[in-house]
């Protein structure tokens, strides 16, 4: 392959004497073709030169980057799964490929789903459904450019395999996904030490951890790394819950095995974007009761870190644990309200100010129930009042004349433009945001499924781009 010099390998994971992972193989597939490549993320590493055969070698024979790791790695982890604790997880179908340094100097992996069986596949056939894997391409590309701190979809190459599913046509085609992340590192895989009780081991993790992805917590001398580690992770997960309120997403599964150390949005399976303002509203059919409907998120992830602490006080002290996890609260909506002006555009005035505000915005929401509506409302009044006149003059427009939402217009009045520049965007000439919405891709999957026809996905990652481009929100990631 061409050597970038914008290419640092640092297999840092493999080299760092923490037994968390098995080294495995990769699955040897009937064919390998590619469907997508994410070009900006390959620039960010230094890989944008790969031509579309080196691509594939690397991405979909798993061939390894120079300098690089020896080999795949299939990360150990624990999970509780709807609050049930299951010992026996671990990457069933995917491994972590490599690790390298961005363009801002931090430390990335490139890890792997449906790259086939490891010694934690539980009997599965370690496979991607290719429809899954249109999906999270798709749901990372928006969920990034509402500002949410996502995982990038790197690569998605089919297979040629035929696979059976109870829970969708089949057979149905196969792919594999690589995707670009900051940390592997899960609270699942805190649990499993703990599970285990290796607490030198969970102290050398947090070394790991604080090392690679907080940094600045080193300087604190004399500090309980263990506490300050958790306090920092405690303030990444509640902003990444706000981001995902905010974009009205519902992850779906949000079990521990499912939350990284970094703060930072994975695994998409059974998600959804919200049609209209429903706090209930499930993404996954299994989860009966309701425990990760849309407004309970916040509690879920509560819950989580609630068993991260747990595992962190085997090596550290307990109270400053419960104190950084007691803060989540405040944390969440100082966050919340700062993330719901940003999504607007909008100049922040201070929790006080700002949370009657997106209240009342909220209450307007609960009044609108046409599909897109959530994502509507947040595309009409981007820029505050500065966007009134279009808000009233668009498709939403008699929602807005409700008494419902009187509060929120003559709140939103008080409030100054951030970027007035972005208004300009051709993109807010026209009536409609860019949406996700499970009608819509069922229907550019169709074209795929029936006649290997991918026009509308290119088509929507394209509106979906032109879409980041217009909001320019603070990149995360």
């Amino acid at each position: 392959m061409p050597i970038s010099a914008d290419y640092r390998p640092d297999a840092r994971l493999e080299n760092s004497g923490l037994v968390l992972f098995d080294r495995v193989a990769a699955a040897d597939f009937p064919q390998t073709v590619l469907r997508y490549r994410n070009e900006r993320a390959a620039g960010s590493v230094g890989l944008a030169d790969l031509s579309d055969d080196e691509w594939i070698a690397h991405f979909g024979r798993f061939t390894p980057l120079p300098g690089n790791q020896t080999g795949p790695l299939a990360l150990r982890y624990h999970g509780h799964q709807f609050r049930h604790y299951n010992p026996d997880l671990g990457d069933g179908r995917g491994f972590l490929f490599a690790q390298m340094q961005d363009d801002r100097n931090r430390l990335l992996d490139l890890g792997t789903k449906g790259s086939g069986t490891t010694p934690w596949s539980r009997g599965g056939d370690g496979r991607l459904t290719l429809k899954g894997g249109v999906r999270e391409v798709l749901a990372t590309a928006l969920l990034e450019a509402l500002g949410v701190n996502t995982s990038k979809s790197f690569s998605l190459i089919e297979t040629g395999e035929s696979l059976r599913r109870y829970d969708e046509p089949s057979p149905t085609r196969a792919a594999v996904l690589v995707r670009l992340s900051h940390s592997h590192i899960r609270f699942g895989t805190f649990e499993r030490l703990a599970y285990h009780n290796e607490t030198e081991a969970m102290t050398a993790l947090v070394r790991y951890a604080a090392d690679n992805y907080y940094p600045e917590l080193i300087d604190l001398h004399g500090a309980d790394l263990t506490h300050t580690l958790f306090d920092a992770v405690v303030t990444k997960t509640a902003e990444l819950t706000t981001q995902w309120m905010c974009a009205g997403f519902v992850h779906g599964v949000l079990n521990t095995d499912n939350m990284s150390l970094t703060g930072e949005s994975f695994d998409y399976g059974p998600y959804r974007f919200l049609p209209h303002y429903e706090p209930g509203f499930v993404a996954a059919y299994f989860d009966e009761g309701g425990l990760y409907a849309y407004a309970r998120q916040p509690d879920a992830v509560f819950w989580n870190l609630t068993q991260l602490a747990r595992c962190l006080s085997l090596i550290g002290d307990s109270q400053p644990l419960i104190d950084s996890l007691n803060a989540f609260t405040d944390r969440y909506s100082v966050a919340m309200a700062q993330t719901f002006c940003r999504r607007l555009n909008i100049t922040p005035q201070g929790i006080e100010h700002d949370t009657p505000l997106m209240q009342a915005a909220f209450r307007g929401l609960g009044a609108m129930k046409t599909p897109g509506s959530f994502e509507g409302f947040f595309f009409d009044w981007f820029g505050g009042e500065a966007s009134q006149t279009r808000a009233l003059n668009g498709p939403r427009a008699g929602a807005y004349a409700q008494q419902k939402a009187a509060e929120f217009r003559h709140l939103i009045a008080g409030y100054s433009t951030s970027a007035p520049e972005k208004l300009a965007h051709p993109l807010f000439a026209q009536n409609e945001p860019v949406t996700l919405l499970y009608d819509e891709i069922e229907a550019l999957w169709k074209p795929i499924a029936e006649n290997d026809d991918w026009s509308l996905f290119y088509e929507k990652l394209a509106e979906i781009e032109r879409y980041r481009t217009a909001l320019g929100l603070i990149e995360q990631t």
